[in-house]
């Protein structure tokens, strides 16, 4: 087989695309059956038994149009106020290629003299009389066009976007001009005109440039070829076609015809949405398109691009089945096809996915503008996404709820932004742990909405879904930043993990936080800044602690940061920023447990803080390392931590903790007699940051702590 790269046949624009599909299709249908193609980077390539002189001689001599027609348009050629230019050069063409053409436009209008119709049905009665009509009487070579261009399901027929509205685009009617570029391609005869088919058609064919194009319009297929305001030279361009573009487009629509025929059968009233690789617009993931976008665009499309050569009949076989599913059920709308391309819904052969939206663009023509590209593979980080998915479909309902006009506009912003990592998550990103950190921190943030704003609360019903500890294995950066936010949202107290813990703090949640808790006076994190925020939590915890007459202190955690990591927040070295949105998202993650290990690095800590870190160490932890027997506690000072968070008092407050140690045993360091080069507020919080056992137990030693059964025998 011969194979032909052909550079005029390219993913994008929408035009390029269809014309590939078009030559494939009529190569294997009119000449040579055993015709494969595949895309090859930015190019169609087309295999087959003809060399490149041969395709160009057999679409010249020999290429038999498809029988293109709309007489349910007005404009289409079948009415007296219509342009006639095209239908008449098709009906007085004596051509044996034009046969089936001339019969079909038979047919069709003796149906309209039949229906006595004069000028296109507005009544949408009648108009569906006249399609159902067209459908029983039309040639099978004519109806796979009208299968592609309306679906006939339920009461009112449906319009895939595709093809406008039925074979139109406004004023455009595509059949008419299909028409009309076929007169300028042949004479009265069928043969080629004297002048530019054959140079057009090298065009079409290479993608080089062409003189002498036609002055007509394209419509939606080729955004940069409608002309208008800065689309040439001077302020305005007009819509420059080459013929033979336009025809192979319009020949390449129909391949989507027969999943439309077979699905609208079973689809009923909702056949348009079963159009292939068709769903709702979605204006997030991409700088294309907007939220703003959604109401007025028509839909989008996910065509597939393949790299291992298949014939037209595997490719309509795929088309016709056009389906895409999200586990078990089918996508809706364009998040859901990203994210059902990264779980591997589709499994036919496909390498990528060009997408496009039909969208409102220049006025009120709708444009078939490109948006991104999607690579089908694997990707377990975007399969994390099914946990929002719980809780009767909650992300869906997120979604549903912030298209609301009366939702606030802070909702709307969160979710656009959630969708946009979504997709960058779902395309596979260069660093997944940067999209998936992202989405933590913004559900983190939609749920401390929904504590603010009862409005959004009640609308989405639920609370965030409980995500899996898979989440922070993904999104773990190995950053100080990230061990710190997410040992602190693991942090727990009381029974079990879920009687005190973060996420209870940071919004009004139920202990195992899978409903709204409207009674709880346990929120404390709000806007003033991370430090303060941890000094409210602590401060809080250990007030409910004593409320619930829990007998230690609730500062467990299943993570655990280092000494050099509590350093580094000591002396603000880490991003205050990105752990403040991170712990928000990560309370609501289950925190895996920590793997252990400790490190050798030498950690530069604050004598303040090596001597109040034991004391707001849990007892089962000191127990754990030694430091205690069973029945023994190390309290914590009443009044500590206010003296502590305020410089005024914070000497008062170490000289207060350093009395507590000395009571237990300790030889403690001596006093610290001033705050200064002290930042308390800084210190405070960070003796909420759980730390690692092992390297706690090496910093307790410094102060003089002894293993428990050693400080017995001292004692004897």
């Amino acid at each position: 087989m011969n194979e032909i790269r052909l550079g005029g046949c390219t993913p994008t624009p929408l035009a390029n695309y269809l014309k590939a599909l078009g030559i494939l299709r009529l190569v294997a249908e009119q000449k040579d059956e055993q015709a494969m193609g595949h895309w090859e980077g930015e190019c169609f390539v087309l295999s087959t038994s003809l060399n490149r002189d041969e395709l160009v001689r057999f679409f010249l001599d020999e290429y038999q149009p498809t029988p293109i027609i709309a007489p349910w348009n007005g404009g289409s050629g079948f009415y007296p106020n219509d342009n006639k230019d095209g239908i008449s050069a098709v009906q007085s063409s004596p051509s044996p290629r034009f046969e089936p053409y001339r019969n079909t436009i038979s047919l069709a209008q003796q149906t309209l003299n039949r229906m006595s119709l004069e000028e296109s049905p507005k009544d949408k009665g009648q108009k569906a009389v006249l399609l159902t009509t067209l459908r029983a009487q039309l040639p099978d070579d004519a109806l796979a066009w009208m299968d592609a261009a309306i679906l006939l399901g339920g009461d009112d027929p449906k319009y895939p976007p595709l093809l406008g509205t039925g074979g139109n685009d406004g004023r455009l009617d595509f059949t008419n001009n299909f028409m009309q570029r076929l007169g300028e391609l042949f004479d009265g005869k069928g043969k080629t005109a004297t002048q530019g088919p054959e140079a057009w058609l090298l065009g079409a064919l290479s993608g080089n440039s062409t003189p002498f194009l036609a002055s007509k319009a394209i419509g939606q297929f080729s955004p940069g070829g409608v002309g208008g305001p800065n689309a040439s030279t001077g302020y305005e361009g007009g819509s420059l076609v080459n013929p033979w573009d336009f025809i192979l487009m319009i020949e390449g629509a129909l391949p989507f015809a027969a999943a439309a025929t077979r699905r609208m059968e079973a689809a009923g009233n909702l056949a348009a949405l079963s159009y292939p690789f068709t769903v709702r617009a979605t204006g997030s993931g991409s700088g294309s398109a907007a939220l703003s976008d959604e109401g007025n665009a028509r839909a989008e499309m996910w065509l597939p691009l393949w790299h291992a050569p298949a014939t037209y009949g595997e490719i309509r076989a795929l088309m016709s089945e056009g389906r895409v599913t999200l586990g078990r059920q089918p996508v809706h709308d364009g998040l859901e096809f990203a994210r059902a391309i990264a779980a591997l819904g589709v499994n036919r052969g496909i390498d990528t996915f060009q997408r496009f939206g039909f969208l409102m663009r220049s006025g009120k023509a709708y444009l078939a503008t490109p948006l991104n590209r999607f690579e089908v593979r694997k990707n377990r980080q975007a399969a994390l996404l099914s946990d929002l998915d719980k809780q009767q479909g909650w992300l869906n309902r997120l979604r549903r709820v912030a298209r609301q006009d009366e939702m606030p506009a802070r909702l709307k912003s969160l979710v656009r932004q959630l969708e946009d990592a979504i997709f960058a998550l779902s395309q596979g990103a260069k660093d997944a742990r940067q999209p998936l950190q992202q989405i933590i921190a913004l559900l983190g943030e939609i749920q401390m909405l929904c504590h603010q704003s009862p409005k959004v609360r009640e609308a989405l019903r639920t609370p965030v879904p409980r995500l899996g500890a898979q989440w922070v294995i993904e999104a773990n950066d190995g950053s100080s930043e990230f061990r710190l936010a997410s040992a602190l949202a693991g942090l727990y107290g009381g029974k079990g993990k879920s009687q005190l813990n973060m996420k209870r703090f940071i919004t009004p949640v139920t202990a195992e936080g899978y409903a709204w808790d409207n009674e709880s006076r346990n929120v404390v994190w709000v806007g003033g800044g991370l430090t303060r925020n941890l000094i409210a939590v602590l401060g809080r915890m250990l007030q409910q602690a004593d409320a619930l007459g829990l007998r230690d202190k609730p500062l467990f955690s299943a993570r655990y940061c280092h000494l050099d990591d509590v350093a580094a927040f000591l002396n603000r070295r880490v991003d205050d920023a990105k752990i403040a949105r991170l712990i928000p998202g990560l309370a609501l993650v289950e925190i895996p447990q920590d793997p252990g290990g400790h490190r050798n690095k030498e950690a530069q800590i604050h004598l303040a803080y090596t001597l109040l870190k034991p004391l707001f160490t849990p007892d089962a932890a000191l127990q754990k390392m030694g430091f205690l027997h069973g029945d023994q506690r190390l309290a914590i000072p009443s009044g500590l931590l206010r003296r502590l968070s305020n410089p005024a008092t914070f000497v008062s407050g170490m000289e207060l903790a350093r009395r507590r140690l000395r009571a237990f045993g300790l030889k403690t360091p001596p006093k610290i007699n001033s705050a200064s080069g002290v930042d308390v507020e800084r210190l405070t919080a960070a003796l909420l940051i759980p730390v690692n056992y092992q390297e706690l137990k090496k910093l307790c030693t410094t102060i003089g702590m002894k293993p428990a059964e050693q400080e017995s025998e001292t004692n004897h």
